[in-house]
């Protein structure tokens, strides 16, 4: 079931981050601090979680409006437990999250991520999702480690 995210998920879901093996320590720190001030109303931004429950959380995605822009949207998070990976949960929660947009008049929808091949199927799931690369900054994170950007365009007027 894809729901809201409550302050209540947020241990259960900095483990499903750090059970990926795709964040650093420092970075599982930020996602805690993002998570306590969003969900506290502590944002100046107009954030978005969802959570994909199963019986505790096992999925989790966060957008919110990229400033100074019209009505455009960049996917920060969404991860799936790495257990339940492979089974559609996370087209699933990615198609939520468009939709979302889109009752919203969300216009296009950015992701940002690691160009490392340890990030290949994540590049993977996106372009299979309909998502287009749009730019490559190269050693943006660290040197040899470029940041990837795809782009996809929703269906809101």
């Amino acid at each position: 079931m894809i729901r809201s995210t409550t302050p209540d998920d947020t241990t259960a879901l900095i483990a499903l981050a750090d059970a990926t093996g795709l964040f650093p320590p420092s970075a599982l720190e930020l996602l805690r601090q993002m998570l306590t001030d969003s969900l506290a109303g502590n944002s100046d931004t107009e954030p978005f979680w969802i959570t994909d429950d199963d019986n505790g959380p096992v999925g989790v995605a966060y957008c919110e409006p990229e400033r100074m822009t019209d009505r455009t949207w960049n996917l920060q998070l969404i991860a799936i437990h790495p257990d339940r990976q492979g089974q559609g949960r996370g087209t699933k929660l990615l198609r939520y999250v468009e939709q979302a947009l889109t009752a919203r008049r969300g216009r296009v929808l950015l992701v940002e991520t690691s160009g490392m091949p340890e990030f290949d199927r994540t590049r993977a799931f996106y372009a299979k999702c309909g998502f287009e690369e749009e730019a490559r900054i190269r050693d943006f994170y660290a040197t040899g480690d470029d940041k990837v950007v795809f782009r996809k365009v929703l269906n809101a007027n």
